[in-house]
């Protein structure tokens, strides 16, 4: 009897955009006596199976990132005691989780005090006293409730999408060094103010997309369409940051951070790779290939070479107190653009103030304005309070 020819057994890959990835795998068949009439041949069934290295992962790590900031922020309240350390509060039946005045923080959040205090990000503590974990630390505080809402929902939709894909360990150690370089980059260069916010992370996601759709580029059906929409919206981000008191370096620190690591922990193998690794037994081989292309392999050298130099050369330079701003006179525009509508001058503020009674008086050492305060045996907290709505 002449034998039917194999049925043809193809392994199906999903794109990243689709759902999970399956392949066939060989079932057993039930035994037939050999007394018995040979049955008919019929087709091989197939069972499909996911193929793990395109498997979708249970997001669970970027939500626990987000319901750290939330609590970070509500310890960060507790600590402000805005009814305790301000002449006035937002919201005081809220009691010492009230917030800031609007003309001191606008962000409904806490003052520049109790941030410092909580570890945001101040180069001088930096360089002089020793404290390098305000580079970390000041990437899990917010400036305010708003800050804080608008990072958190951006952070929900990258972060998720992301960690579906690649897992909660790439996608982690992503968000954590993206936000350690944007750290570093804001050092280098706002040293006269504190910096805090997930923002440099966040970028860090959005770099890692880009360089991730570049690496990967032959998975793509749509290549060009994902890959100006990406663009798109990393400029435009990037261009809310030329706005006044928003640390665009810190932006543009996580992003770069975010697009060398994506070569390094976003790399997907090829098809072919993938084909030939998962073929059931028995199946006929086909040409064999590498697990990547040529063109991955240089851009994954080449992007931890420059991720190991850029830090220690970054790190180097801090600690020795270098202003980047001496070197480039341009710079500075990267983070703000002055116009008539606003000022970029970041100059801390600072006041005189004079005690007469119960009558404080304070003078603005930047627009020299002057106002008298009923305010008896005021605290620092309070006068600095004061002297930031008074400068404003």
């Amino acid at each position: 009897m002449a034998q039917n020819p194999p049925s043809d057994i193809q392994i199906r890959v999903h794109s990243r955009r689709g759902g999970n990835v399956i392949h066939p795998v060989e079932i057993d068949t039930p035994q037939v006596s050999s007394l018995a009439p040979a049955p008919a041949p019929a087709p091989t069934p197939v069972v499909y199976e996911e193929i793990k290295h395109f498997k979708k992962w249970f997001p669970w790590l970027v939500p626990s990132f987000v319901i750290a900031n939330v609590i970070m922020l509500i310890i960060t309240m507790y600590v402000n005691n805005c009814p305790k350390n301000s002449v006035s509060c937002i919201a005081g039946f809220l009691g010492r989780f009230s917030f800031q005045p609007f003309k001191e923080n606008p962000l409904l959040g806490p003052s520049s005090s109790a941030l410092e205090k909580m570890g945001a990000l101040d180069v001088s503590k930096v360089v002089h006293g020793h404290q390098g974990w305000r580079l970390i630390t000041c990437v899990w505080l917010h400036g305010g409730v708003f800050h804080l809402l608008a990072n958190m929902l951006s952070l929900l939709v990258i972060g998720i999408r992301l960690e579906q894909e690649f897992g909660f360990v790439r996608i982690g150690l992503l968000y954590l060094i993206s936000g350690f370089g944007g750290s570093l980059f804001s050092a280098l260069f706002i040293q006269s103010n504190i910096s805090v916010g997930a923002s440099g992370a966040l970028f860090g996601l959005l770099g890692g997309m880009l360089s991730e759709l570049i690496t990967n580029w032959t998975i793509y059906a749509n290549k060009v369409a994902a890959f100006l929409t990406l663009v798109i919206i990393i400029v435009i981000n990037l261009a809310v940051g030329i706005l006044p008191h928003v640390d665009n370096f810190a932006h543009i620190g996580g992003f770069v951070s975010g697009f060398l690591l994506g070569f390094v922990f976003l790399i997907r193998p090829q098809f072919g790779w993938v084909s030939q690794r998962y073929a059931p037994p028995g199946y006929p081989s086909i040409a064999s290939k590498s697990k990547f292309k040529m063109y991955q392999y240089i851009l994954w050298i080449i992007s931890l070479v420059l991720l190991i130099v850029g830090f220690t050369a970054g790190l180097v330079l801090l600690l020795r107190g270098v202003d980047l701003n001496d070197q480039c006179s341009w710079c500075h525009y990267l983070s703000c653009v002055p116009t008539s509508k606003w000022s970029c001058n970041t100059e801390p503020v600072s006041c005189l103030s004079e005690q007469t009674g119960d009558q404080l008086t304070l003078t603005c050492s930047i627009n020299n304005r002057t106002s008298t305060y009923t305010l008896l045996n005021a605290t620092t907290s309070q006068i600095q309070g004061l002297c930031i709505q008074l400068c404003r």
